[in-house]
């Protein structure tokens, strides 16, 4: 009797085992591969959430959504490499729900929040990030999948991630919660700085990501390591919205120094290989 719902195949159909005469076999499935799956879930239910409050004008309930989704999002892939749970469905659910959660949900509750006083302009900043978050997860993708990359791609992102692009274009809600008027002159200001965040996720520029610190941290760190991290959750917990005020801005402050420390490193690098390879025949700038 066949059943009402397909076989859950994490890798693909490739990988279905054949019973004889009676088709696919169905067979379970490591409960270790559906957690990453389960995370990514919760993230779009806390994405969608998101846009639900901010309709409901309950904005600080709906940042944090969007913000927990984003946390959400960071842990399941590591969660996935931990239990050995990776998987092509996974991937490509994971991508997925980033475009709602990175993309779709801030742009809305901002949108909501402080975009509308800016009306059509407003709009347009929204739709703007929206469609920046999805280009700029979809060339993260095409680089992922390319066997031949580049030294530096080991330690920078190309343009400001998704979630990190999540996290400044709420600013002005943070600002919002600090006393800033909300009007049609800050709607604009809003809406320019909205459409900035998106041109610089699909932008070229070198973003420091963190992998090369990934490896460990020496003994004698270990103890100041921890400490900062209490004292900065500590403030995230009572101080909130200055503590991610801060956070934004010295995020985006220290882009120049990532793009000059990328151009010092690997700049001559890359600049040499151009000139040995030379104009490709489509015409392109070899600076590209």
């Amino acid at each position: 009797m066949p059943t009402p719902f397909p076989p859950y195949e994490p890798h693909g159909p490739e990988d279905e085992e054949l019973d004889e005469g009676r088709g696919p076999r169905l067979r379970e499935i490591p409960f270790r591969m559906l957690v990453p799956n389960l995370i990514t879930v919760l993230a779009i239910c806390a994405g969608m959430t998101g846009i639900r409050l901010a309709f409901e004008n309950r904005f600080e309930l709906a940042v944090a959504m969007v913000l927990i989704a984003a946390f959400l999002d960071g842990i399941d892939g590591r969660v996935a490499r931990l239990l050995k749970a990776q998987s092509k469905f996974g991937a490509q659910m994971d991508s997925l729900a980033d475009i709602v959660n990175f993309g779709v949900a801030p742009a809305l509750v901002l949108y909501v929040f402080i975009l509308d006083q800016a009306r059509s302009f407003g709009w347009i900043a929204a739709i703007v990030f929206a469609v920046a978050a999805g280009l700029r997860l979809a060339r993260f993708n095409v680089i992922s999948e390319t066997t031949a990359k580049s030294e530096w791609q080991n330690y920078y992102f190309v343009g400001v991630p998704a979630p990190a692009g999540a996290l400044l274009v709420l600013l002005p809600i943070y600002l919002g919660f600090l006393g800033m008027p909300i009007d049609k002159s800050t709607g604009f200001i809003a809406a320019g700085y909205t459409m900035f965040i998106g041109f610089l996720l699909v932008s070229r520029v070198p973003v420091f990501s963190g992998k090369g610190i990934g490896g460990g941290v020496r003994r004698d760190l270990v103890m100041p390591f921890i400490l900062v991290a209490v004292v900065y959750v500590s403030l995230l917990m009572s101080f909130t919205w200055e503590t991610l005020t801060l956070t934004a801005v010295g995020y985006l402050v220290s882009l120049p120094f990532g793009a000059r420390a990328w151009s010092r490193k690997y700049g001559p690098i890359s600049r040499l290989r151009s000139a040995q390879d030379g104009p490709s025949d489509a015409g392109e700038d070899p600076k590209d």
